[in-house]
């Protein structure tokens, strides 16, 4: 799996005119689920975001994590994270895994998330979405349970 984790003072995913998830304070998660992901992916994923040290404490610094800090999130499925351009100008999606799959392993994802206590807002799974934010920092943080990143 892979993700672009941006924190954010709100963001707001919209599905033909209609909101389909929203938060405040907290983190926008753009997740993708790659051809050798599994449930135990989804778990390590979900504590290493849940865990990121990536808010303010009382003096500023960046020591507070999403659990810690009350913060919500918003995760919005994103295939595209397994574009490969090595090869020309069109990225290839060959490593991203089947919609029936990624499918439930972007709600074990989320449902992961939501065990630590985490307000979880999603958007619309293979839909076509307009996603809005304020990034916070800004701060953005790219993740892979491969641990290549």
């Amino acid at each position: 799996m892979r993700a672009v984790v941006q924190r954010v003072t709100r963001a707001r995913v919209t599905v033909e005119s209609r909101v389909a998830g929203e938060i405040q304070s907290g983190l926008l998660i753009f997740l993708g689920v790659g051809r050798e992901d599994n449930t135990e992916s989804a778990l390590y994923l979900s504590e290493k975001i849940a865990n990121l040290r990536i808010f303010p404490d009382d003096t500023g610094k960046m020591n507070r994590s999403l659990v810690e800090s009350g913060g919500s999130a918003l995760v919005v499925s994103q295939f595209t994270l397994y574009g490969d351009t090595r090869g020309g100008r069109r990225p290839s999606y060959i490593q991203a895994a089947s919609p029936e799959v990624a499918n439930v392993l972007y709600e074990e994802f989320v449902r992961c998330l939501r065990s630590f206590s985490v307000a979880v807002e999603t958007g619309v799974f293979q839909a076509h979405m307009e996603v809005e934010l304020i990034n916070d920092g800004p701060v953005t943080i790219l993740l892979d349970s491969e641990k290549k990143i």
